[in-house]
């Protein structure tokens, strides 16, 4: 079976039929988890198949979904984000802080989206530019960001929202199907057609396998870095966007901890963490098996902390259980 941590396919598997390769792929693997989750949870609770409340349950990964389609990309090219979450806390807050003044929505939307890119382009510029390596730089301004949030807020929070700020995280679009989750689904067939279906996504891939490799091979990496970060930032403000209205209110702890659960969704999509190789389809199946997961322990009135606890296990286990079976089968790496 492949798995996130194979980085090309070899001959053997390409001589195997089509549908071969489909059934014993990753992501199929993640549809019948996805499946039995949805079977187990409608068993679990006579409120699962409500069709409103499987509605309400897509606000369970849609935001942290969003982010992960760019974190994806950005995986693969080698690097990381851990800022991502404090980029949703400082978004956040300058959206609130602009509508102290009676700000437009359009313009609270446009605020929003211009911090969340400069936030992408500081991350980028300090890897591209001054050679930093990015786990390092964005652990840094996940504290900076969030700490500006802090700064501005303190023990406050910014409750004052236009009315119509609340459509991009409680509108509907038609019967149950949210503004949030039209969004997702939007931005999965963008980052798909990216990473599958052109030049710079090939480049992305090219540059997590051999990154020296593909700069004497003439591709700008710095450059597809630095757009990668950019992406990261914007589709963090989206989130940010998106989270805000839902909540209808700003505070500095808003999107804590979030990193962890969108790099979680992003490895468990099939996506290596050393980079070179994974799918935007996996990363959507994995989406929908956290936020499953999560509304699932939600009917159960299962605490947050054990939540928590089966999203650390879950990404240790998808990033370990590939290397001990290799090891145990004599499969080379």
């Amino acid at each position: 079976m492949s798995n996130q941590h194979t980085h090309a396919t070899s001959l053997p598997d390409h001589l195997n039929p089509r549908w071969y390769r489909i059934i014993s792929s990753w992501e199929f693997m993640l549809l019948i988890v996805a499946i039995a989750i949805f079977i187990v949870n409608s068993f679990a609770s006579p409120y699962f198949l409500d069709p409103w409340n499987l509605s309400d349950a897509t606000f369970n990964f849609t935001e942290k979904a969003l982010i992960a389609f760019a974190m994806a990309l950005l995986i693969i090219s080698g690097e990381i984000d851990l800022s991502v979450a404090s980029i949703i806390a400082l978004v956040s807050t300058a959206i609130g802080y602009a509508a102290q003044f009676g700000v437009s929505v359009p313009m609270l939307v446009l605020i929003g989206l211009a911090v969340g890119i400069l936030c992408g382009a500081f991350n980028g510029l300090l890897v591209t530019m001054m050679g930093l390596p990015s786990i390092v730089v964005t652990i840094g301004t996940m504290s900076l960001f969030r700490g500006i949030s802090y700064i501005v807020l303190g023990d406050k929070a910014f409750t004052s929202y236009p009315a119509e700020l609340a459509y991009f995280g409680q509108g509907y679009v038609w019967w149950v199907i949210t503004f949030e989750l039209t969004l997702f689904a939007a931005a999965a067939v963008v980052f798909y057609v990216l990473l599958h279906k052109t030049s710079f996504g090939r480049a992305v891939t090219i540059i997590g396998n051999n990154s020296t490799g593909a700069l004497y091979s003439g591709i700008n990496v710095s450059r597809i870095k630095f757009i990668l970060f950019l992406l990261t930032g914007l589709m963090s403000a989206i989130a940010a966007i998106c989270l805000t209205s839902r909540l209808g209110s700003t505070r500095p702890s808003i999107a804590f901890g979030w990193e962890l659960e969108v790099v979680t969704i992003v490895v468990l999509g099939g996506v290596n963490i050393l980079g070179g190789s994974g799918t935007i389809i996996g990363v959507v199946i994995a989406s929908f098996i956290l936020g499953m997961v999560t509304f699932g322990f939600g009917l159960l009135n299962v605490p947050g902390i054990v939540m928590s606890i089966f999203v650390g296990l879950l990404l240790i286990s998808v990033i370990a259980l590939p290397r001990i079976w290799m090891k145990f089968s004599g499969t080379s790496h």
